[in-house]
């Protein structure tokens, strides 16, 4: 049996991240797979160390079985537009929001964080993810041992890219990748080297995601995307709120779009022979998706984890991973099975 090692870039997009489990779930049963590095965002970050750490564990099965505690305990979150400190105001906000949302055209939670500030709950603002993310057995997210782990955020002053890797993952490091500006505080995060502390907010804004931490040599060349984030939509929006649902897939998809269209460059200048052999990584691009799900629902059911929404969308997932093995398993390490040229044009 021929070894295929790969790396593993994952979307984040917050409910929507369960397909990711459903393909990591796949792809955890085939033994050709190694899985050698993995970058991941929001919820991709939260799939990339369940990952990590239960590969440490238990081996495929430690990290299936890590991956499936996992969405149990986002599912037992609640809805993370209307987290525990928020229905503390609005005790019946749940069935208003239901009703409301049967006769208008746009999401009351939506009008909510136009007019409240995360900042505005004083002491009763709390991260709802925070008591799921801060049980990660850091011990072995952070191992130099396993797949190499890239968790990106968003720096909140700069507006730029911050990686995290090795012993710089922590709670406030996967928190911060996940920290939608509108539902939570821009998480506070310290250097461990200088001691400064900076405040980031999600990482979807700069790397959704990053992908080249993966361009690192002693990875291997392919790479890949688990995306969620459908890159077309063929309804052209017509509601204020489809409006600001499409504005918001095409700001989390730009930054991958670049990274495409950088490797894409690269890779014509290696056929051109304007490089010298091995001076630049010709990457080979593959991608798992399944588009025509994510055109059927809606951007707000990101924001809504239900148990029920996370078993379709894992089916969903196995069954994306089931047809790329199928169709693209054999050109692993061997070409990109993605036309880069095409998909970027």
């Amino acid at each position: 049996m021929t070894i295929r090692r790969i790396n593993l870039a994952l979307q984040g997009g917050g409910a929507h991240g369960a397909f990711t489990w459903g393909v990591l779930d796949r792809l955890l049963e085939e033994e050709m797979i190694e899985i050698a590095g993995i970058s991941g965002t929001s919820a991709g970050a939260l799939n990339g160390a369940a990952l990590k750490a239960g590969l440490a564990m238990g081996g495929r099965e430690g990290a299936r079985a890590n991956l499936d505690w996992l969405w149990s305990q986002v599912g037992a979150v609640g809805d993370m537009r209307l987290s525990g400190w928020f229905r503390a105001f609005l005790p019946v906000s749940t069935l208003w929001e239901d009703m409301t949302e049967r006769f208008t055209p746009f999401s009351p939670a939506e009008t909510f964080t136009r007019l409240f500030s995360p900042y505005d709950y004083g002491p009763f603002y709390v991260n709802p993810l925070a008591r799921v993310v801060e049980r990660f057995r850091y011990d072995l997210v952070c191992a130099a041992t396993g797949p190499a782990l890239f968790v990106a955020a968003t720096n909140v002053r700069t507006g730029k890219i911050a990686v995290f890797s090795g012993e710089a993952i922590s709670t406030e490091a996967i928190l911060a990748s996940a920290a939608l500006p509108t539902l939570f505080q821009a998480v506070e995060v310290a250097d461990p080297e200088t001691g400064a502390v900076e405040a980031y907010w999600d990482g979807g804004y700069t790397g959704n995601p990053a992908l080249f931490p993966l361009f690192d040599p002693g990875l291997p060349d392919d790479i890949v995307v688990v995306s969620i984030n459908p890159l077309r939509r063929e309804a052209v929006p017509r509601s204020s709120q489809d409006i600001l649902d499409r504005i918001n897939e095409i700001s989390f998809n730009s930054s991958l779009l670049r990274e495409f269209r950088a490797i894409n460059f690269v890779k014509e200048l290696i056929a051109a022979g304007k490089v010298e052999p091995g001076a630049m990584k010709d990457v080979l691009v593959h991608v798992i998706a399944d588009d025509t799900l994510m055109n059927r629902l809606n951007a707000r059911s990101k924001l809504a984890p239900s148990p029920a929404l996370f078993w379709e969308l894992k089916a969903a997932g196995r069954a994306a991973a089931a047809a790329f093995l199928e169709r693209d398993g054999a050109r692993l390490n061997r070409e990109s099975s993605v036309d880069l040229a095409g998909f970027i044009a």
